[in-house]
């Protein structure tokens, strides 16, 4: 009487090892279920943070290369300066120098008069020639004279007035007397003409 029970244990059993195996991959009970793509542990810096931190840190290096690129470009502006400088007033005080020999030069030809060129010509030719060959040295390197005459306007800025006196014929502020020639180098004043300057009559 007891086949009948043996048969139906037997036919599970059969049909629990044709049934398809399970996968070996599949996750134990009260294992973590892992989505695929997600960091296991779940502790490193997100990507966006590492982004932004990368962009921030570019911006700070950008920004120190323009200023250095700036810097240096300031650097090469202010040399040229200097070097054209250089090359223009270099020169200025050999020229101030040499304005005193001008000067005595000058004096010597205003002192001779008719008789004196006449004893002394070739003295005073000499003279003359001396002047004629510092005027002309002075002028290829840049030097000019600042000449007023009478009945011009006085400059302050090429002009320097050592005295003022009412004059009928002229106006106010007009020149009546060039004392001693001004020169400047380009456009550095390197002495203004020394001059005497109308003034309003009393």
């Amino acid at each position: 009487m007891a086949q009948p029970h043996q048969n139906t244990a037997q036919t599970q059993a059969e049909e629990l090892n044709e049934a398809p195996q399970g996968d070996d991959t599949a996750p134990l009970a009260g294992e973590p279920v892992v989505e695929n793509g997600a960091a296991a542990d779940g502790g490193g810096p997100a990507l966006e943070e590492v982004l932004a931190a990368f962009e921030v840190e570019r911006a700070e290096m950008r920004d120190r290369l323009m200023r250095a690129l700036a810097d240096l470009e300031n650097t090469r502006k202010r040399a040229e300066k200097d070097r054209r400088d250089a090359a223009l007033y270099g020169g200025s005080k050999l020229a101030r120098d040499l304005l005193p020999v001008h000067d005595n030069l000058a004096r010597a030809l205003g002192a001779a008069d008719e008789q004196t060129r006449a004893q002394a010509k070739g003295l005073v030719d000499g003279v003359e020639l001396t002047m004629r060959e510092l005027l002309s040295i002075l002028g290829k390197h840049g030097v000019e004279r600042v000449s007023p005459q009478p009945g011009d306007a006085f400059d302050p800025h090429l002009h320097e007035a050592m005295f003022e006196a009412p004059v009928p014929q002229l106006q106010p502020g007009q020149v009546i007397q060039v004392l001693a020639e001004g020169f400047r180098l380009h456009e550095q004043l390197l002495r203004p003409a020394q001059v005497g300057v109308c003034a309003k009559a009393d």
